[in-house]
């Protein structure tokens, strides 16, 4: 069970210039913004509203880099639509705003409207309407039919602007995503007997990851969890010559997602910590032979043949690894179908291997267990893409069993937990926490 991070890093960069580009075959992307025509209230010259649909996700309210659309220096309140050539189903929007820290600043209040053939009504049943820097503010609210979709937003400390504007038929990930407004404030405060073997963890990690440059590393898990509102997207790199059914897709999904949450279930009511519910999205599936997914369906996107590091790889334009500025505008099925991570199944693959790029293990081992209350092996290397270290030349002082010490347990034990918690209360201030 080695953990392959930051290591790993040479190994599939070199991937990339050793073997060609495969065949996708993309599913479209859920955002239904892409197809309408964006208009505002009043833009600024320089400004783009064009730019709220562009696909491009943001990696902070501060970007610079690429168009926004923004009202600088009219106030008050203003908004953007989107309007399309047919009626659209809509359930969820998502938003994410424009911050320069200067005249454009976060709305004060914000709300969605819908046309109903002869005024602009507020939706119903919304969810609420965060107004959070940095991250997608989602609100859900009873299904409407319309051809426009307004965000109204009223100014605050300066004018206000946005950078994305995405619409959903269904919510993201089937929930919300976006933090509650007011996060649970428990702190740090771990049993007095595990103070000294996490500080003497947390010191160990100081001195030896990313060349004693922890905090320069910027896609550990947790950055992932939090560019995208939390939640993660992944690829399943089926290394395998079996084939897959619905069920056993739908399975391996679920399974998946089941051990993911006992990792995020460490975390709900500590210390501020802003998700209580972290959808796993799997988007996608990369095979060598089409024919051995036995499925016709576009729930996910298809990834034919690419073969990096002698297995199937989901196309590298939609990968975070590849990514790590957070947009990917040549991902064949637009920047909601990236992945942040893979779910590497290899035919005879002993133990285990996990990162920032995601994690590897027997094909045999997962299906095998795929019903199993604890995947060890999973659950193990789940902890390394979020930081957690490997214990094989030593052990903290007056802790032996726990699940990142590989064969010494097979669950998250309460050391874990601290542990885990540690990253959060070191990392957390990255993400205005």
């Amino acid at each position: 069970m080695r953990r392959w991070w930051p290591a790993m890093v040479p190994l599939l960069a070199a991937g990339l210039v050793m073997t060609g580009i495969g065949v996708a075959q993309a599913a479209p992307g859920d955002n239904l913004a892409w197809t309408a025509t964006a208009t505002a209230s009043y833009t600024s010259a320089w400004e783009n509203v064009g730019a709220i649909r562009d696909g491009i996700d943001p990696t902070q309210s501060n970007d610079t880099q690429n168009p926004r659309w923004g009202t600088w220096p009219n106030t008050g309140e203003q908004w953007v639509q989107l309007t399309w050539s047919q009626p659209q189903t809509i359930r969820a929007a998502e938003v994410y705003f424009f911050d320069d820290n200067g005249g454009v600043r976060l709305p004060a209040s914000w709300r969605v409207q819908s046309w109903n053939g002869s005024a602009y009504t507020d939706v119903a049943g919304a969810s609420g309407y965060p107004v959070a820097a940095n991250r997608y503010n989602l609100v859900t609210f009873n299904a409407v039919s319309t051809s426009q979709l307004r965000v109204v937003l009223q100014s605050g400390a300066g004018s206000v602007g946005l950078l994305e504007v995405k619409a959903h038929a269904q919510a993201p990930g089937g929930g919300p995503t976006t933090p509650p407004t007011t996060p649970p404030a428990s702190g740090w405060n771990p049993p007095s007997n595990l103070v000294t073997p996490l500080d003497e963890v947390w010191r160990h990690q100081e001195q030896t990851y990313n060349n004693g440059n922890l905090y320069g590393f910027r896609n550990y898990g947790w950055d992932q969890l939090f560019a995208n509102g939390g939640y993660v997207n992944y690829c399943v790199r089926w290394d395998s010559s079996a084939n897959v059914t619905t069920a056993q897709r739908d399975q391996i999904h679920a399974a998946l997602a089941r051990q993911h949450k006992k990792w995020m279930d460490v975390m709900v009511g500590h210390n501020a910590f802003p998700y209580t519910n972290v959808p796993i999205r799997v988007v996608g599936w990369a095979v060598r032979n089409r024919s051995q997914l036995q499925w016709s369906d576009t729930s996910v996107d298809i990834y034919v043949n690419d073969i990096r590091e002698n297995a199937p790889q989901c196309a590298a334009p939609c990968g975070r690894f590849f990514n790590q500025s957070g947009q990917y505008p040549n991902c064949p099925g637009g920047p909601s179908r990236h992945y942040d991570q893979s779910l590497w199944l290899t035919d005879g693959f002993g133990g285990g291997a996990g990162g920032d790029w995601g994690q590897r293990m027997g094909r045999e081992y997962f299906m095998n267990n795929i019903n199993a209350e604890n995947m060890t092996i999973l659950l193990h290397e789940i902890g390394h893409t979020y930081g957690l270290d490997d214990f094989y030349d030593w052990t903290p002082t007056g802790v032996n069993s726990f699940i990142m010490k590989a064969g010494s347990a097979s669950s998250i034990t309460e050391f874990d937990r601290w542990m885990f918690r540690d990253w959060w209360r070191h990392l957390k201030s990255r993400y205005g926490y």
